[in-house]
């Protein structure tokens, strides 16, 4: 089998197949934050081999027989010799183009992104005021601001980026008992400190890359249920879960903007059920061998990309 013809089949394996199996597996709910290096990893993996299909179809006669190095001298970055400056662009242009299209759109979202939260934190200004002693748990969430704004629909939100609010409503207050309101502010307080924005952001820029591959609409899915269940984890470290799983219960209710990651988003049901029920996790180990196998996957590509030329 040649090259181009076993990445040919990584790519469908990873981007049809892998996908499908994987949101079937029972694991990812007990380990949220694994699961999601693994989607991560998979496109990483996805682009890595699309880039060397765009390499191999350039210079079918070029192998990467060298590996690593001989894909860092295709891009210009080491000199093994014998390519001259029209070939070695040739040999980058394609590569590069496949890997810019989807940093492309990352940044695309990124800046649509903080444009939607500077715009409705300018709204906020207007109708929102500090949290004062009904939220005396925002406490907990550090430094981060927590503002209250009047309307009666129940809802918890947090504003990531430099500017980050923690925004609530008064029917979230009025509904919601002091330890109900200390675990979702911690909740929502785990979603900023762990930057979810920017792992929300890069799997929306792969799905919008690469539009009806199944990998991009499964990851674009999976990963905001996981991120949430992982923010509940992180919750749960000092808070009860029954009051977690009650406050979620409560502001269901009440869903956030597209700028926002609620405590309520994602499926509700399924998070109160894993919040009351819960199921031991994967060994320690295991965790550290899955993000491990999931940091080296963008390179599992250069094994194809190295094999024989011939048949």
């Amino acid at each position: 089998m040649t090259g181009t013809a076993g990445l040919v089949g990584y790519l469908l394996l990873v981007g049809l197949v892998v996908p499908a199996l994987l949101r079937r597996a029972s694991w990812p709910q007990r380990a949220p934050g694994s699961a999601v290096l693994v989607w991560l990893g998979l496109m990483l993996s996805f682009v890595t081999a699309l880039g060397l299909v765009a390499h191999h179809l350039v210079e079918p006669e070029r192998h990467l027989h060298t590996g690593l190095l001989g894909f860092l001298h295709a891009c210009g970055l080491v000199h093994v010799g014998g390519l001259g400056l029209s070939a070695a662009s040739a040999a980058v242009l394609p590569p590069a183009a496949v890997l810019g299209w989807p940093l492309g759109w990352y940044g695309a979202v990124l800046l649509r992104a903080r444009r939607a939260r500077l715009e409705h934190l300018a709204g906020l200004e207007l109708v929102a005021r500090p949290a004062g002693a009904e939220a005396v748990a925002a406490v907990a969430v550090g430094r981060v601001r927590a503002v209250v704004v009047e309307h009666g629909v129940p809802a918890v939100y947090c504003l990531p980026g430099r500017r980050r609010r923690i925004v609530l409503t008064r029917g979230a207050l009025d509904v919601l008992s002091p330890e109900q309101l200390q675990a979702v502010l911690a909740h929502e307080h785990a979603h900023l400190t762990g930057r979810h924005h920017l792992v929300r952001a890069a799997v929306e820029a792969f799905a919008r890359a690469f539009p009806g591959l199944p990998l991009g609409a499964a990851a674009r899915v999976e990963t905001a249920a996981l991120l949430e269940m992982a923010a509940d984890d992180r919750a749960v470290r000092r808070h009860s879960a029954r009051a977690l799983a009650g406050a979620l219960g409560a502001v269901a209710a009440g869903l956030a903007p597209g700028v926002g990651l609620a405590a309520a988003g994602s499926p509700v049901v399924a998070r109160v059920r894993r919040l009351l029920l819960p199921a031991r996790g994967p060994h320690r180990l295991v965790r550290v061998a899955v993000a491990a196998a999931a940091a080296v996957a963008p390179l599992v590509p250069f094994l194809f990309a190295c094999g024989p030329t011939g048949a």
